[in-house]
C-alpha cells in the first residue's frame, strides 16, 4: 500500500538538466517533421539556422525530470500514462540549462479500480531562475488503490465540440518512428523490443504516447499557430488508446476563439487514440 501523507511530499530531482539545438533537432524529427526537405515551414524546426523549438520538445528536454514514481511504493510495472499538459511561460531556446521544481501534487483513491497520481513540475533557468514551462502528468496505478486518499479530486477534462471538426489532418508514422523517437529519452524497451512488448500485452511494439501527444502539438502549430512556437500557450490531452509505427494519425481540430481543442484516431483500426484535447494559442 502507497503511504499517503507521504507519497505527497515527493519532489522533482534536484539537479541541473542541459538540452542542446541537436535535442531540439532530433525531436522534431522523431515526431515526423522535415518529411519534405523543401517545406521551409518545417525545416525551420530541424535545421540549425534560425532554429525554431517545437513546444512539446518540453516533455523531453529534462529526461527524468518528473518526480520519482519509484520512490512512492507504486506497482510500476502497473502503472499507465493517462494524461499530460504543458504551459509554456515562455518560448524554449534552442539550447539551455535548467533546475527541475515540483513533485506530486494529488493522489486520488479509486479502490478496485487503482489510483490517480497527478505530479507538476517547471523547468527553470539554472541561472536566474526564470520559468519556461509547468509539465503536467497524470499517471494511472492500477494496482495501487485503497490507499486511504481522498476519492475525487483533479480537473474535469476538456470536451470536444459537439459538432463536426473544423480540420482533420492525417499524418502517417514511420515503420521505424518508435526507435527513432525513443533516442528523445525514453528507451522503455516496450517501444523497441519485440519480447517486452509482448509481456505487456501487445504484439508489437508501440509508438510513446508522448510521441502522439508531439503529433498533435505539430497539427495545433501548423494550422492554428502558423508555425510561430511563441503564438501557443497550452496543449493537454488524455491518451485512450495505443498508436503503432506505422500507423497513420488522424488529428480532428476544432477552433473556438485562443482554444482549439483536438482529438485524434487511427481509422484503419476504428480507434481513438486522444481524447479531450486542448490547446490555447495567441
Amino acid at each position: 500500500m502507497i503511504p499517503y501523507e507521504a507519497l505527497l511530499k515527493v519532489r522533482s530531482p534536484d539537479r541541473e538538466f542541459v538540452w542542446s539545438d541537436r535535442d531540439a533537432m532530433l525531436y522534431a524529427l522523431g515526431i515526423g517533421m522535415g518529411g519534405d526537405p523543401l517545406d521551409t515551414d518545417e525545416l525551420a524546426f530541424v535545421y540549425e539556422k534560425d532554429l525554431k523549438v517545437v513546444p512539446s520538445f518540453a516533455t523531453v528536454a529534462a529526461w527524468g525530470s518528473n518526480p520519482p514514481l519509484a520512490e512512492t511504493g507504486v506497482d510500476y510495472s502497473r502503472v499507465v500514462h493517462a494524461e499530460q499538459a504543458i504551459r509554456l511561460h515562455r518560448p524554449l531556446p534552442a539550447s539551455a540549462r535548467v533546475k527541475a521544481d515540483g513533485g506530486i501534487v494529488a493522489a486520488i483513491d479509486k479502490g478496485d479500480k487503482g489510483a490517480i497520481l497527478m505530479a507538476e513540475t517547471t523547468l527553470r533557468d539554472a541561472e536566474t531562475g526564470a520559468p519556461y514551462v509547468t509539465l503536467s502528468v497524470g499517471w494511472f496505478a492500477r494496482a495501487d488503490g485503497h490507499f486511504g486518499g481522498p476519492a475525487t479530486g483533479g480537473a474535469a477534462p476538456h470536451i470536444v465540440p459537439d459538432r463536426p471538426p473544423d480540420k482533420s489532418v492525417d499524418y502517417v508514422t514511420r515503420a521505424d518512428q518508435a526507435l527513432l523517437y525513443r533516442l528523445a529519452g525514453d528507451r522503455n524497451p516496450l517501444h523497441a523490443d519485440p519480447e517486452a512488448a509482448r509481456r505487456a500485452g501487445f504484439d508489437r511494439p508501440i509508438l510513446h504516447g508522448l510521441c502522439t501527444f508531439g503529433i498533435c502539438c505539430r497539427a495545433v502549430l501548423q494550422h492554428y499557430a502558423a508555425f510561430e512556437p511563441e503564438r501557443m500557450v497550452s496543449h493537454k490531452l488524455r491518451f485512450s488508446a495505443p498508436v503503432y509505427p506505422g500507423d497513420v494519425v488522424t488529428v480532428d481540430l476544432w477552433r473556438d476563439g485562443d482554444l482549439v481543442s483536438f482529438q485524434a484516431r487511427v481509422k484503419a483500426r476504428n480507434a481513438t487514440v486522444i481524447q479531450n484535447g486542448c490547446a490555447e494559442v495567441r
